[in-house]
């Protein structure tokens, strides 16, 4: 029998026997007494003695146990039933039943809740729940996009579900937006159906959807909440959760009547309504409470569902959701759209710091920037660039060659926002990608020569200072990177063609065979001085332009030529097109491109008077038009180049950009291989690559074909093809001719003539008379005027100069000349014939060893414009050398030493000891600290000298040491400077062979690479000066007749 099965109750005969039996069975063994003297029914027994049906007291108990506590159970039902009934009678005579209300309980328990429980210990007593997950930026950045609920609320068949439902369509398809709908169908068959109708049940329903919505919108969904959520207190109470938490919050108020959801009906609710079937429908027979402000408002019953989603999309652009940001807030202040990177950059030192870093750039070695170089510099430095700060490292090279783009961590999500700031690191290659994408189609780097390289490396810096072409110190570039420049791995990969006639190609190829990448620190603004700096904004200045005219959206316009109604025409209709899909107030930004451009170009300074024109004339409205300068040079790249085109104008805040025909595009040179005299790339191509380029991070393009003059209407518009013979093209080259020939304005009264060129006559209405004049004026005098072709420095820096000089015009034109006076009469003086060759003694006497002669000053250290002696003026005054009638710069580096002449000498190109001189006075190097005056005389000690041969001639430079400098005292010759500065002499070395090279010409050569010995070059010297004896003294004929000889009579000899 198993334990608790139950066992028979024992009668008191059967309870005797058992008591007999046991006494007979143990009479032996001893009794312990029980309790109260009496005798337990229930004995042991011995086991084994008797059979095995015999049961001792103790599993006799435990066999019935569960029949006892059944029935104590039972007894204890019963007594608890019969107390009940009593109560009850009890109540039922005192309390009548009441209504249970739901919404008062809810009310009531939601205020009895303790706010914010936390349940993770890195919160800690009194903190956020936010410390429990990650942190929303970093959620933010790495989704692309930001949290945000637009609660659309309105009567039924409003048009919630629709707008709502093709918003979403949009944001998922279009631009694969992390997005959802909660609506009605979705949240009642789940979250809300335990809910109905009542007034309470529509708040505890709007809620719950609310706090759902937080969740998502914490998460950085974008969630669409489509309730009629009628009463405005309910949604008062949603905002303020959303607020509470920091997640943004837009009410969407579908500002519809009711007679017109009446017609509508969708659903045939209110049919249903008017036949009494449904009672207490909102807006008929239950209130509806609409928003008193809401942030968007939607009259749908006047507007397309297209035009109502446009809305709520720029609403969310410009409200920066649809980006990631480093805050919870709007991308900028202007409500426009961030920069690639999510950045705005601004390089520029702050006022405060400026004087200190200014002292800290005069200290670093020069690295020189040409016209180029400093249009990049400029680019990058005012964030045209975003997010690059400075010049390419060779792993931004690379993906930018490679990929068109690079990467980047923008908000720091996994650790590598400066993973572009670092050294390229070949063999430690990064175990995780950064996690953003970011165009970059055009090579932004800085070359420089070898001869560059080798300053910088000797220096030991971490950091080099950047000058313009006159000396200007104008920025700080830290930590640099020096790697080879490939340049055919750049021409090929970023032109696709082969032209070397190209001129970007071209200047490419004779740059330096290095590439300096680092991040970059302006000193100051860069002014070029040339009456334009006004239209030059930074990146975050134009944005402020814009947010002052009051943009809701800005399209950009890109021009290298004069504007014609047709460009107007373009601008105008992409502006109404805008308009068309819901924004406000587009504004257009006219952009003519500043930078570098090719010598056939309309110049800049001409584009910027024209443009001008075309605004005072009212051609383009100047209330909805910023007019500004792009800095960035042109590459002629096509369709790669013009990626850049559109993503650097969303640095200055634009959405748009308009494209047309060949945009960067050029005709081929001669040289080209595939496309002489043609275009280089297919006309269409660049807007079909522009329109599926990756990276643009959402910038659009706006398209337009080719526009036609209309005869009849006298205007620039797209042609009728009902009429073709009603309108004709004009194009670039043609416009040319007329303005070349001054053409005037056709009869308005007579038929536009087929051939305008015969008639030499424009179009009424084909451009402004004030901006046609301006164009007329250039074509008609494109050799002899001086134009600003563009952005370059205008007027130099002045380097020093000797204060026994004077100088007229201005420093770096063609008129600037600088005369050299007598130190003790003040009377002007031919620095090559009036000054004495050899010092006077009391400098030689200083020191015990030879003697010391007095050099001519041309070019100080550091200056890199090309100044010398006029041999063919009176008095023989310092100017700047020209090349194609430009004044000339040294392209090749920074000179490290003061550059000059000495007086009295002359290399004679007939001497038959050598090749032959180079017809000039002999060349001084001085190898001093620092630069000393243009036009000062300086005593200086020779040190040796070098023989160039550049294109077949001799051209001694002598290599000397002023006779101030610190080092006078112990340094004597070549070898002795070697052991004070190393390095000396291989920079001079690469110098002198290779200075050339980055105009496009051969390198030099030396006779010897050795130096001569002081007194070896004294020999020259001293026979360059007879040969000068001679030559004044008509000895000797010569090939110049023009020389200003001492003493001379002619008349262009005459001293000032």
């Amino acid at each position: 029998m198993p334990k608790w099965d139950y066992a028979p109750v024992p009668t008191d005969e059967s309870l005797r026997n058992l008591e007999r039996r046991t006494e007979d069975i143990e009479e032996d063994v001893p009794r312990e007494p029980l309790i109260g003297g009496s005798k337990s029914p229930y004995r042991s027994r011995k086991m084994g003695n008797r059979g095995d049906d015999f049961e001792d007291g103790d599993t006799m108990m435990t066999k019935r146990m569960p029949y006892c506590l059944g029935m104590l159970v039972l007894l204890a039902i019963i007594y608890v039933l019969s107390r009940t009934e009593t109560i009850q009678t009890k109540l039922g005579e005192e309390c009548q039943p009441t209504e249970f209300d739901i919404g008062e309980y809810r009310k009531e328990r939601l205020s009895l809740t303790p706010p914010h429980i936390i349940e993770c210990a890195e919160a800690g007593e009194g903190g956020s729940q936010s410390a429990c997950h990650l942190p929303r930026s970093k959620r933010y950045s790495a989704l692309g996009q930001k949290g945000a609920t637009l609660w659309m609320t309105g009567l039924s068949g409003s048009g919630k579900s629709t707008i709502a439902t093709a918003l979403e369509e949009m944001l998922v398809l279009q631009y694969s937006k992390h997005v959802y709908r909660l609506d009605g169908d979705n949240i009642r068959t789940g979250l809300n159906r335990d809910l109905d109708f009542t007034d309470n049940d529509r708040a505890e329903s709007v809620r719950r959807v609310g706090e759902l919505a937080c969740l998502f919108s914490d998460s950085g969904v974008i969630t669409i909440v489509s309730l009629v959520s009628p009463f405005r207190g309910d949604r008062d109470a949603v905002r303020r959760r959303h607020e509470e938490q920091g997640i943004q919050f837009y009410e969407v108020f579908m500002d519809v009547s009711l007679e017109t959801v009446r017609e509508r009906d969708p659903k045939g609710l209110y049919d249903k309504v008017d036949k009494g079937e449904i009672k207490g429908f909102t807006g008929v027979d239950a209130p509806y409470e609409p928003p008193l402000k809401p942030e968007i408002r939607l009259p749908n019953s006047e507007m397309t569902v297209e035009e109502c989603v446009a809305e709520l999309y720029s609403k969310l652009e410009t409200e920066g959701i649809l980006t990631a940001s480093v805050s919870n807030s709007k991308s900028d202040p202007s409500g426009l759209p961030m920069p690639d990177g999510d950045e705005i950059i601004d390089l520029i030192v702050p006022s405060h710091l400026r004087h200190e870093r200014i002292s800290e750039a005069m200290t670093l070695p020069k690295v020189l920037l040409n016209d180029i170089d400093l249009n990049w510099l400029q680019t990058v430095g005012e964030g045209w660039a975003s997010p690059l700060k400075g010049f390419m490292r060779e792993g931004t090279l690379l993906q930018t060659l490679h990929f068109s783009s690079y990467l980047t961590d923008s908000h720091n999500t996994t650790g590598q926002y400066s993973f572009n700031e670092k050294q390229t690191d070949f063999s430690n290659m990064p175990s995780n990608q950064p996690p953003n994408r970011i165009s970059s189609s055009v090579p932004i780097v800085l070359p420089c020569t070898s001869y560059t390289k080798s300053l910088i490396e000797s220096s030991g810096a971490n950091s080099i200072t950047l000058t313009s072409k006159d000396g200007t110190e104008v920025a700080i570039l830290r930590n640099p990177e020096i790697y080879k420049n490939r340049k055919e791995e750049i021409v090929t990969r970023i032109f696709g063609i082969i032209d070397h006639g190209h001129p970007y190609i071209n200047h490419i190829y004779s740059g330096g065979d290095w590439l300096i990448g680092g991040e970059v620190e302006l000193l100051d603004r860069i002014r070029y001085n040339d009456g334009l700096d006004k239209w030059r904004l930074t990146a975050r200045e134009i944005r402020d332009e814009f947010s002052r005219k009051g943009a809701d959206v800005v399209y950009a316009f890109q021009t290298r030529n004069p504007t014609h109604a047709g460009h107007a025409y373009l601008m105008k209709t992409a502006g109404e097109k805008l308009k068309s899909e819901g924004y406000k107030r587009p504004i257009l930004w006219l952009s003519p491109l500043g930078g570098w451009t090719k010598s056939d170009d309309v110049p800049l300074d001409v584009r910027v008077k024209q443009h001008e024109a075309v605004l005072s004339e009212g051609m383009l409205d100047p209330e909805t038009t910023v007019m500004a300068i792009w800095p960035a040079p042109m590459i002629y790249a096509g369709p790669t180049e013009v990626q850049f085109h559109a993503k650097s104008r969303r640095s200055g805040g634009a959405s748009y950009f308009v494209v047309g025909r060949d945009p960067a595009g050029m005709k081929g040179s001669s040289e080209a291989e595939a496309s002489p005299d043609d275009d280089l790339y297919d006309p269409q191509h660049g807007r079909y690559v522009l329109a599926l380029s990756p990276g643009l991070n959402g910038m659009k393009m706006l398209d337009f074909a080719q526009v036609y003059y209309d005869k009849k209407t006298h205007t620039m518009t797209a042609p009728d093809s009902s009429r073709p013979d009603d309108f004709i093209s004009i194009s670039g080259s043609k416009m040319r001719k007329l303005a070349a020939q001054g053409a005037k304005p056709c009869p308005k009264d007579k038929p536009i003539p087929s051939d305008l060129l015969a008639s030499n006559c424009i179009p009424p209405g084909f451009m402004v008379p004030s901006g046609w004049a301006i164009v007329c004026d250039y074509y008609q005098h494109v050799d002899d005027k001086v134009w600003i072709p563009y952005s370059r420095i205008n007027r130099p820096r002045l380097p020093p100069m000797s204060h026994n000089s004077y100088s007229e015009g201005t420093y770096g034109s063609k008129d600037f000349t600088l005369y050299i006076r007598d130190h003790k009469t003040g009377k002007v003086i031919s620095p090559w014939h009036e000054i004495e060759l050899i010092a006077p003694g009391d400098d030689a006497s200083k020191y015990s060893r030879d003697e010391f002669y007095n050099m001519v000053v041309e070019i100080p250290n550091g200056v890199t414009a090309k100044m010398e002696v006029q041999k063919d003026k009176g008095a023989n005054p310092i100017k700047q050398d020209l090349s194609n009638d430009q004044p000339r710069y040294y392209s090749y580096g920074v000179p490290f030493f003061n550059y000059g002449l000495f007086p009295q000498t002359w290399e004679d190109p007939s001497s038959t000891s050598t090749r032959g001189g180079d017809n000039d006075p002999i060349d001084v190097m001085e190898l001093g600290e620092g630069p000393l005056p243009m036009g000062e005389v300086v005593p200086v000690r020779i040190l040796g000298s070098l023989e160039l041969i550049d294109e077949g001639e001799t051209d001694h430079k002598v290599l000397a040491l002023r006779s101030t400098d610190p080092l006078a005292y112990r340094v004597y010759n070549m070898d002795d400077l070697e052991i004070e500065r190393p390095g000396t002499l291989d920079l001079l070395r690469d110098w002198l062979i290779n200075y050339k090279t980055t105009d496009g010409k051969p390198k030099n050569s030396l006779r010897n690479d050795d130096p001569t010995l002081p007194y070896q070059a004294a020999d020259i010297v001293r026979e360059t000066h007879r040969k000068w004896q001679d030559l004044n003294e008509g000895k000797i004929t010569y090939q110049d007749k023009d020389f200003c000889l001492n003493g001379s009579l002619q008349q262009n000899c005459d001293y000032p």
